[in-house]
């Protein structure tokens, strides 16, 4: 298999970091990794292979510089809107963890498991974008029901972890707490969120729009539709809540068939990269502690609606800087591969 010089932008930022450990992890095909970052990280070093690596500084020129054929960027939408066509015109494939490109209409937007047939659209803008975290892990699990049943409304509350956030909203969680054993919390300062998040729950990401859903709530909302190739009615409810990794979700869908849970757990465990742990008896669902580090989607609370025969609800929970980042823009890479090398 040949081997490609890939570049990760925001390399030791956290889902950069994610990346450079899913690439090892999976024996990516890699002739140079290239770390790249603003000028403020160069003379860092980040670990990948056991070797460890100078950070350069992300520049338009440093693409063409470097040879770079595959480019991960996870640093942030203007950054991506300021390079990506660089990395374009050098001749390297774009796989986009921002939200900059996902809406536009020569950008695929891809979930591996989903649409993988999408990736084969990228040339037309040279980029591939990466959905948003809480997309990701749902229509996964949204996916395989359709087909089975026609999916026609979802409704989704998220607890999303601080993560989702950075880095700096991780430390400002683990600040607070300490200032709460300190019983100081009141003096605690809150910069990454505009409340206190330690031992609460914040029913806010991102802004507000017109409608009175945030950007966060309307990203699954378009997403969805552009992922699945179907309009699907979607309401979401997106909560911020004190943990550091891991996203979950409580989901309703409606189809346009009569549905059966037994049945419903029975496709999901079938299913690519979806783990079922579904024993209520025994306190087996999933959890945020249950997907940390993991490339998988976990499912559970799997249940038939006590009023409509055409409703099922279920928990899914997915590691967000992994399934709802990293693992999902290398595993886009790979399937780039195989198109690109006709496997």
């Amino acid at each position: 298999m040949k081997k490609y010089n890939v570049a990760v932008v925001g390399a030791n930022g956290a889902v950069g970091e994610e990346l450079l450990r899913v690439l090892e992890e999976v024996a990516f095909p890699v002739n140079r990794l290239i770390p790249l970052a603003s000028i403020r990280s160069v003379g860092k070093q980040v670990e990948y292979n056991g070797e460890k690596l100078d950070i350069l500084e992300l520049t338009n020129e440093v693409f063409e510089e470097e040879s770079i054929e595959i480019a991960l960027f996870s640093a942030g939408g203007s950054v991506s809107a300021k390079f990506a066509p660089a990395a374009v015109a050098a001749g390297a494939v774009v796989i986009d963890n921002t939200s900059h490109f996902r809406m536009d209409e020569n950008v695929p937007l891809v979930v591996p498991e989903v649409n993988p047939e999408d990736i084969a659209k990228w040339k037309e803008s040279g980029i591939i974008a990466n959905p948003n975290c809480s997309t990701i892990q749902m229509v996964q699990a949204l996916k395989p029901l359709d087909e089975a049943y026609d999916l026609v409304r979802v409704d989704v509350d998220t607890y999303q972890a601080t993560s989702g956030a950075g880095k700096s909203a991780m430390e400002e969680l683990v600040n607070q707490m300490q200032a709460f054993f300190a019983f100081k919390l009141n003096e605690a300062e809150h910069k990454a969120f505009n409340q206190q998040i330690a031992l609460n729950v914040i029913p806010q990401i991102d802004v507000f729009t017109d409608n009175g859903y945030t950007k966060e709530e309307m990203k699954m909302v378009k997403e969805t539709t552009k992922i699945m190739h179907k309009e699907i009615a979607l309401s979401a409810t997106c909560v911020r809540v004190p943990t550091l990794r891991g996203h979950a979700e409580a989901v309703t869908m409606t189809f346009d068939s009569q549905v059966d849970a037994n049945e419903a757990r029975e496709i999901l465990k079938k299913a690519p990269n979806i783990v079922v742990l579904d024993n209520p008896d025994e306190a087996l669902y999933p959890m945020p502690a249950t997907c940390i580090d993991k490339n998988e989607t976990f499912v559970g609370r799997i249940r038939d609606d006590l009023f409509s025969n055409n409703m099922l609800h279920m928990f899914v929970v997915a590691d967000n800087l992994r399934v709802g980042a990293a693992t999902n823009a290398v595993r886009i890479a790979q399937k780039w591969i195989e198109i690109e090398e006709g496997v």
